[in-house]
Formats: structure tokens, sequence, C-alpha cells
């Protein structure tokens, strides 16, 4: 409330183009009308506590107002009238008055559990730890995790954190354009994907939209006046189908009801820019919807359309029979309508129209019914698995930016749907494999696969699945048996992933605290540190605690899984012991990487005639083994080695007396700065994958830079340590199996 309202020509302009993001409320009657929404969709409801939520809420914010110049209690009426038309219960409804009075006034969690109960008291909690959620790599584990447990324990914690970002999305013209535009991209990377993974298409749309207004407005609004254009011939047409189609219904002695699909802006953009396809083409798809009763009543209406038109091949697809990983269920068709243009068709029963506009709440609402108003939260969660799934991440993944990135692509991914041997419907993401087929099962027979078979035959682990095939895995029956680090590789969804990394993490922990606690010692021995002095004192349980590890053994299995260099620990281990002990005075150690002062063989570059010059491999151009190098002796800094072909050395060879030879010698010891650059075509995700097959090749990454350009290609680039140059192509080899990278190379020049 303290930040500063748009400027006058800013409000004016925004105004002209989409005047949709300045909604105001209307507070006459609106208590009243919200009790008549909640009594049509629940005639026995407890009403009282929804009134008396209303009162506690507007004291509670007596005296606040928005940026819009409103009382602040518009806002939470607003969010509880858009539950209320969700069809959502009188619990959260009233959830949803006093959602913000615990984070912005002074009203306790305590007295508000008291008054409201321990349900109520539930949801403001869950609402207010995710407020307090920031989406990026400063988010704080803990915070994720909470706001994790709490949505897992009440999927109504989410539908009324979406309704608020909805009803603030509605009001956007009033806040300053930059906080408008981080919100909107926030909405459209978290909040409109958990609505369409929800199955609430009212809310998903309408976010989508009004993101798209604030962050390209012109473009916006020019859409908004082409579809307005083409309306009114485009309705024209419509009306001639619908009376078709009508015609029927009547024949068959069906009752339903068709209706055109309205156009969604976003969704006509989405076409235009991403898929490149001109706005005629777009527009000229025709859509209606058609309605019945029964699911028999929508196969029959399905035949007689294709009886009356003729199908386009490939085009039909039935999430009657196989729901889609929402709830969302229908028949869709395209044909050939009258006068040869395309007809896209859906065939529903109204109780799917329910499922399909408000999803889980739609879900929710008729679990309360069924159940003499308590909802079945259990029944839910096993509807909705991947609800299910996210209380494994956020006991399974530490690290809030992985987790947030996992969330961002599971919500995200598209899904294909594949049989078990006996019928049983799986959905998995696009590319899955009969790895996270296996999983998906059960974590066990993910662990124990050994082979697979998709339609009958034997196919290869890392095969690609389609929707529509069944598969069947086949397990060791050693007890013994483990997952192979092959398939971190290949696999897709976050779930499986997770599951064989975790399995590692437990199996071989022993074996890593072995090979980490082997690597320090040895790398002590070969720069002649005093081992036991090292070794024997507390100092390794301090570092420990310092790389936030939970004791010395997390220390040495980190290391020993390439988690943490070897040499970043007996820095930090000499330096606390020169510090505490002041006897036998500080503990020289030799220093790595960009801090280093290298000297002949440290380096891996021997100088012909001057064994102990100082030698530094330059920046510019970071030479490694294999490379030819020339040298440059430096005024008070040793001798610079560069590559031949880099650009400086032009402008070094003007100074003739000042080069020497140089030629490589490498050493166990030598590390090496190497620079790549990936390019790839920009899609979501792709950033993490990138970095997530460096450090699974236990590369230390020490600085990077990531652009997009204007035609959707995204430039990386990486600079990293390598003491083998060998490992470089691996490296290579491995970034460039990343779906959608195109090229990867070493950069030789700045």
């Amino acid at each position: 409330m303290t930040e500063t309202a748009p400027s006058a020509a800013q409000s004016s302009s925004l105004r002209r183009l989409v005047p949709r993001i300045f909604s105001r409320s209307a507070r006459r009657d609106d208590v009243e009308q919200l009790l008549r929404t909640v009594r049509t969709h629940h005639p026995k409801g407890d009403l009282t506590i929804i009134e008396r939520a209303y009162t506690v809420a507007e004291k509670a914010h007596s005296g606040q107002t928005r940026q819009s110049g409103e009382p602040y209690i518009t806002h939470p009426l607003a969010v509880a009238q858009i539950l209320a038309d969700l069809g959502l219960g009188p619990k959260a409804i009233a959830g949803a008055l006093l959602h913000d009075t615990v984070e912005d006034t002074g009203y306790p969690l305590e007295t508000l559990a008291v008054e409201f109960g321990d349900e109520v008291a539930m949801l403001v909690d869950g609402v207010t730890k995710l407020d307090k959620v920031k989406y990026g790599e400063s988010a704080q584990a803990e915070t994720v995790r909470k706001m994790i447990v709490a949505m897992s324990k009440d999927i109504r914690v989410l539908v009324i954190k979406l309704a608020d970002r909805l009803h603030n999305a509605r009001t956007w013209g009033f806040v300053p354009p930059e906080k408008a535009k981080k919100k909107a991209t926030e909405t459209l990377e978290i909040y409109a994907p958990l609505a369409h993974r929800l199955g609430i298409q009212a809310i998903k749309s309408e976010l989508e939209d009004l993101s798209f207004a604030v962050l390209q407005p012109k473009l916006y609004a020019e859409i908004d006046s082409l579809v307005k254009q083409r309306t009114p011939q485009r309705e024209q047409y419509v009306q001639n189908v619908i009376e078709s189609v009508d015609a029927d219904l009547r024949e068959l002695r069906i009752r339903g009801r068709v209706m055109g699909r309205p156009k969604q802006l976003y969704s006509v953009y989405q076409k235009m820019v991403v898929r490149g396809r001109e706005f005629d083409d777009i527009y000229d798809l025709i859509g209606i919807r058609v309605l019945v009763n029964s699911v028999r009543d929508c196969y029959a209406v399905l035949g007689s359309i294709h009886a009356r038109w003729t199908p386009l091949p490939g085009r039909f697809k039935d999430y009657i029979a196989t729901p889609k990983f929402n709830l969302y269920q229908s028949l869709h068709t395209t044909v050939i309508g009258p006068g040869g243009r395309t007809v896209e068709i859906q065939i529903r029963t109204n109780e799917m129209h329910q499922q399909a506009e408000y999803g889980v709440a739609a879900h929710w609402k008729y679990k309360e019914r069924m159940n003499g108003g308590k909802p079945d939260a259990k029944s839910l969660d096993t509807d909705m698995a991947w609800l299910a799934h996210i209380s494994d991440w956020q006991a399974e993944t530490a690290d809030p930016g992985e987790f947030l990135d996992s969330l961002r692509f599971e919500i995200g991914a598209k899904e294909v749907y594949v049989f078990t041997p006996k019928g049983r419907v799986i959905g998995l993401p696009a590319g899955a494999t009969p790895v996270d087929f296996a999983y998906a099962v059960h974590t066990e027979i993910g662990h124990r696969t050994m082979g697979a078979k998709v339609n009958g035959r034997l196919v290869p682990l890392e095969s690609e699945l389609k929707s529509g095939e069944v598969v069947e895995v086949f397990t060791s029956k050693n007890p013994d048996a483990g997952p192979s680090q092959d398939w971190l590789g290949f696999v897709k969804s976050t779930r499986a992933r997770n599951k064989i990394r975790g399995w590692f993490t437990k199996e071989r922990r022993e074996e890593a605290i072995e090979q980490g606690k082997e690597a320090i010692a040895r790398a002590m021995r070969r720069q002649n540190l005093p081992l036991q002095r090292l070794m024997n004192q507390d100092s390794f349980s301090e570092v420990a605690h310092q790389l936030r590890y939970e004791d010395v053994s997390a220390l040495y299995a980190a290391v020993g899984e390439g988690h943490v260099s070897t040499q970043s620990v007996i820095e930090k281990v000499t330096a606390l012991v020169s510090a505490n002990d002041t006897t036998t005075g500080p503990i020289d150690l030799p220093q790595v990487g960009r801090s280093r002062a290298p000297r002949g063989g440290d380096s891996g570059v021997l100088v012909r005639g001057a064994p102990d010059i100082l030698v530094k491999l330059a920046k510019c151009c970071t030479p490694v083994p294999g490379d030819e190098i020339v040298g440059f002796v430096t005024r008070g800094s040793g001798v610079s080695v560069h590559r031949a072909d880099c650009t400086n050395v032009k402008s070094l060879k003007q100074d003739p007396e000042r080069l020497i030879d140089v030629t490589w010698a490498p050493t166990t010891k030598s590390v090496f700065l190497v620079q790549i650059q990936v390019e790839a075509l920009d899609r979501a995700g792709l950033l993490s994958d990138v970095t997530r097959v460096l450090s699974e090749h236990h590369v230390n990454i020490l600085s990077a830079t990531v652009s997009t350009t204007n035609d959707r290609l995204a430039l990386s680039r990486f600079v990293f340590e390598m003491g083998d140059t060998v490992h470089l192509d691996r490296v290579l080899n491995a970034v460039r199996r990343i779906d959608a990278v195109y090229d990867v190379y070493r950069v030789t020049s700045s």
C-alpha cells in the first residue's frame, strides 16, 4: 500500500488499450449476492459462518485501502465471490474472507482458530504461508516445504490463492507498470499452469488473458480489435452450424444444448507467435460445444455429426474413455463443415462441463455432497495423483530452486497416456520412457526394472512412449538390484529422477564417504600438508557446518559424489587450523582456479630456460593442453600464456623481444579455465537441464551468462574449471544430447 500508483499518462494509455485491468468492485449488496450464490450450490450449508467471517474481516481491515482507492474489504469479498461461483462450500468462503487478516492486520491465527475452527484456520494459514513464497532461487526451502504441505493436505488452499491472484490481476491497472509486469510473468509461469493442472479453465483462461494484456498491451488491443471485427460474420456461420446440430439432436430425441465456444485472446496470440500462423487461419477454426445428459448420448451425437460432415483423419480424441490428468473428459472431433470450413466440436455431459470449467473445485463440491458436507480428500488425491507426488518432492528435494524448476516442469509439461497390461491408465510427461512408467507404478518396481515390452514387443529402456501404448516392465528378483545412473540421462518425470537420485544417495552413501575421505587425504599428501595435524582436529566439523552439511560424514559424502571440490574443503580446513593454532604458524596451501598464482608445473606449462618463473593462463582465450600456445613476458606478473590464434597475440607480436617459447607439461595438479557456448531453441526448463548435465559431469561452474534473441534462440555461456582435456569432449557430447540444443562448442576468444 506504500507503493506509488502509475502516472496519469501511463494510466490513461493502459485504460484505453486494456480497460479490463482497471476493474472496481461494486460494494452495494455484495454480501447478499455472495450468500445467494453459496445458497444456490449449498442449500443446507451453514451461512452464519460466512456472515461472521465478513464481520471480522471488515473490522480487521477497517481504515485500509487498496491502490485503486477502494476499501480493502472489497478484495477478500471479491475473492470469496469467485470461490462461491466455483461452488465451494461455506468454510472455504469464510477462509477466503479472512485470508489476509493474519498477514495484514493484528488478528492472530490462534483467535481465528477459536472463533472459526481448525479447518478454516488451516486454510487461512496455508494461504498466508503461500503469500510468503518468492518464486526464484532465493526462496527458502522451509517456506516452500510449508506451502507444499498445505497444498497436499487441502487443495482448497491453492484454489483460494488462485482466486486471490485473479482478483488482483483484474486491478493491475492501479499498480506501477513494472510491478504489474513482474506479477503477470509470475502468473503465466506458475499460477495459470497450476489452474490448468487443477482443471479450473475459467480461472486459467482469464489469468492468461489478463497477464497477456499487461505484458503486451498493444498486441492485446490489436488482437481484441481483430476478433471484434470478425465477430458478426463468424457468429452467423456458428449459428448455422448450431441449427444443423440441433436438428440432429431432435431427430435422435436427445435433450441437449449446442453453443459456440468463445475465443481466448492469449490462445490466439500463442498460435500466431509460437506456431507462426496467420490470424485468418486461426479465426477460421470454428468451435462449438454440445452438452447432453449421459455418456451414451455423447457417442450418439458423435455418430450423427460424423454422418453429416466428413471428419478429419487423426483429429478425433476420446477423453471420456481416457480422461486427462486434471480429470477433464470430453469427445473432440474436427469436421469439414458447411462451405468447406473446418469446425472443431466438443461433446460432453453437463457434469463433465462443470468439471472442465471448474476442475478440482467442481470435484470438491461433488465430494462434499456425497459425504454429507465433508470433503473426501483421500478420494481427491486418488483421482489426481500428481497432487500426491508434490508431497514426495518436498521431502526429497532440499534445494528450493531445484524444487521450483521441477514444479514448473511438472505443471507445464504435456502428457502422454499409456496403459498397464491390466488396463490401468498412467499419465506421464511427453517423451517419457518405460523407466518413467515403472516409477509411476511403484518405486520398488522402478528400482528393479531390467527390461520392458511396448505393445508386446521388447524395446530399449530409453524408448519414448506414445499415447495409447500398452507397457509392461520386467523386474529383477535380486534383492540387491537397483537403478542405473545412465537412466538419469533419459528419464523425463521428476518423480523418477528424484527416486533414482535418492537410491544412489542412500545406497552409495558409505561408499561415497570413503571415497571422499580418501580423496581429501590423497590431495593433502600431494601438497605435503600435515595430514595428522589437520585430520585430527575439529576443523572438518566446522567446515561441514559452514557448507551446511549435517556432519563430517555428510561432507565426506559430498566430496565423494563430486558435489564439493576437494581443494575447496582443504582450503577452508587449512584456514581454520592456521587461525586457531598460533604456535606453529600458518600452513601454506597451493591455490587453484582463478585465485591461484601457479608456477611451472602447477599451470601445466613449461617456460624454456626459466623453470621457476610465474606463469598465467590468459583469460581472453583460456588455452588448454593440445592448443598451440605462445608466451609473453609481462611486467611484474611473470609469463602470460595465450593460444597462438588469440586475437590479442597480433598486438603482442609488436613487442617481439618479450615473446618466449612455452610448451605444455600438464600435471595432476593442473586446473584450466574453459568457456563454452550453448545454442538452443528457447523452451521452459532449458537452463535447468543444461546446468543439471554440467553438475552431473562434476563441472565446477564459475560464471554463466544467458540471453534470448527475438527469434527465440537461447544463447548461454559457461566458464568452468577442468583438469583433464578428455573430460571436455564428454561434457560437450552430454550437453549436445539435451532436447532443443542444436550446437555447443568451446569459445576460444572473448
